[in-house]
């Protein structure tokens, strides 16, 4: 299957073209006292639209992005908003593609609100960084007391099917929790340059091409390392060459994981988030 790359070159003397912005928020919230979660507000504007299957348990909200990927420029915007005792499972409909760049840095941005006794499951599909990608991402959490979150970030840099290398880009991602105020937990990566060149150096990536990262903000979550230690020892495939180790700190449990390709380390992933939430990941995983 042939992949049309996006350029946004522009000829000398010829206005830059307009770039794509993408905005979500969603509002959601249980209807009565105990009832089922609602939505409250949805507000779409851009290629990005949210989806809601039928589904059995928690509600699904699904993200499409009608662009067909992030070019150069480009800037999206998440904004979630749960309020107390709602839960929410958010996913997209397809691994996420950050095209090639001849300079201007892409932007995706996250913000989540969960109030008091809020779920929400984070299981967004993988992000493909192509060769010259150039992202900025930012994950933003404010949580009030008691309510919980567990998140998955897959990324992979360079596509599988084609071997291929990244020979320059920038890849930055920043995270931040705040529980009641408070920030509980912060974690900045930023690798520019020739990326799979200073992922093949063993402080880095010793040789990975994509990389996972959980985080577990549910009450209790510190308690659970040892159930997630073991659960990684049993899925444990040296063939497959993928590294995995969880910790627990300030309350939260958090997993990371580096591979040589996507492929096996996204299912690894699923396998353990299906095993340690005890629930199937969402269909659109599974097509």
């Amino acid at each position: 299957m042939h992949i049309q790359e996006a350029n946004c070159d522009a000829p000398a003397g010829v206005a830059a073209r307009q770039r794509s912005v993408g905005r979500i928020r969603l509002v959601v919230g249980p209807s009565g006292e105990g009832g089922p979660t609602r939505i409250r507000d949805l507000a779409e504007s851009g290629p990005s639209r949210l989806r809601f299957p039928r589904v059995g348990g928690a509600p699904e909200a699904v993200l499409v992005n009608t662009a067909g990927g992030v070019a150069c420029g480009d800037d999206f915007r998440v904004e979630l908003d749960l309020a107390a005792g709602s839960e929410l499972v958010f996913t997209t409909t397809a691994a996420e593609k950050i095209y090639r760049s001849d300079g201007p840095e892409s932007r995706v941005e996250n913000h989540v609100t969960i109030g008091e006794g809020a779920r929400l499951a984070w299981l967004p599909q993988e992000t493909i960084l192509f060769d010259q990608a150039r992202l900025r991402r930012r994950f933003e959490v404010d949580l009030a007391p008691g309510a919980g979150m567990l998140a998955v970030e897959i990324v992979a840099f360079g596509r599988a099917a084609r071997q291929e290398r990244i020979g320059e880009g920038l890849f930055a991602d920043a995270w931040r929790v705040r529980r009641d105020g408070r920030l509980t937990y912060a974690d900045t990566a930023l690798i520019q340059g020739p990326i799979s060149d200073l992922l093949a150096r063993p402080p880095i990536g010793g040789g990975a091409s994509a990389a996972a990262t959980l985080l577990d903000l549910d009450p209790g979550a510190a308690a659970r390392l040892e159930e997630a230690r073991a659960e990684l020892e049993r899925l444990d495939r040296p063939a497959d060459g993928i590294e995995a180790a969880a910790s627990a700190w300030n309350g939260h449990l958090a997993l990371r994981m580096l591979g040589p390709a996507v492929g096996p380390l996204r299912e690894r992933a699923a396998r353990f988030l299906s095993a340690y939430r005890r629930l199937p990941m969402p269909r659109v995983w599974q097509t």
